[in-house]
């Protein structure tokens, strides 16, 4: 019966995309070691694309209404169209090799299953990541404090969904619950698109882009919750208009957690587990002798 065994690249065909998480992971844990300084400059580049194009989506939003007088007839369309800009962040972030905390949250989680890196590496790893993607989004805070950009409608935007975003916390249960799912779901689309870009399968750079676009839309437009997305939103209003600091830590401390779950457990350790087959060759070499 030896001939009928599948190969376990028919049973497995994921693997191309485990080993590419590996290799990746193999290159942040060296920088972020060594080379922290050179890591933290990566991620704090991260989080001025983050921040550059989360402003172009609510002043986006902001230009449509502003047709129409605020009258909101052409408020959904604003919504689509400053969406789908803010969607070009990840395709930035990936091309210009930066380093953002949600996607690497997936690489860490694979990593440590197949125990490429222990716990404290990858804990070092996202520490360092989510403060250099803080940074980055203090700096476009700071800019943006001392400019024009977003005065009128465009700051009203912002400060109408930091109000939103941090009355999930003040709801109590129910609005933590809510955050938590949207904190799920989003980073769950992130790391979709990273597999995606990484499984192998897509060979263009078009259709990838594509891949990433599609999902940053998505969160973006169904509002669900990113902890760097709301970190850095959360500074520019801090340092704009004021903000009730406690309310927002409470809001991306649990858009962590859900991202985590998200992208790190639903994608991370699901697609790590079911491409490994070290167990299946183990049984079918027993078998065959």
């Amino acid at each position: 019966m030896n001939h009928m065994a599948q190969d376990p690249h028919d049973l497995f065909p994921g693997r191309h995309f485990i080993s590419t998480v590996l290799d990746a992971l193999d290159t942040k844990t060296e920088l972020s070691g060594a080379l922290a300084r050179r890591y933290l400059q990566r991620a704090a580049m991260a989080g001025i694309i983050i921040g550059v194009l989360y402003v172009t989506n609510y002043s986006v939003i902001a230009a449509f209404d502003a047709v129409d007088h605020g009258e909101g007839a052409l408020r959904p369309i604003g919504r689509i169209v400053g969406a789908l800009a803010f969607g070009w962040a990840l395709v930035f972030i990936y091309y210009s090799k930066s380093e953002l905390l949600t996607s690497n949250m997936m690489i860490v989680s694979i990593g440590a299953y197949y125990r490429r890196t222990s716990w404290s590496k990858a804990l070092r790893i996202l520490g360092l990541c989510f403060a250099g993607n803080a940074v980055g989004g203090l700096l476009v805070a700071l800019m943006i404090r001392f400019s024009t950009l977003t005065e009128g409608v465009p700051m009203e935007e912002m400060v109408a969904s930091v109000e939103h975003k941090t009355a999930f916390i003040s709801e109590g249960a129910a609005g933590w619950g809510d955050l938590f799912v949207r904190a799920i779901l989003c980073n769950f689309l992130i790391n979709l698109a990273m597999l995606l870009v990484y499984n192998g399968l897509i060979k263009d750079d078009l259709t990838k882009s594509l891949v990433m676009i599609v999902a940053v839309f998505m969160f973006a437009f169904l509002g669900l919750e990113h902890s760097v997305a709301n970190t850095v939103l959360f500074t520019v209003v801090g340092l704009h208009e004021g903000i009730d600091v406690g309310l927002a830590a409470a809001n991306v401390g649990i858009a962590l957690l859900g991202n985590f779950l998200g992208g790190g457990v639903l994608i991370g350790f699901y697609y790590a587990y079911v491409n490994d087959g070290a167990q299946y060759l183990e049984r079918r070499s027993s078998v065959e002798e």
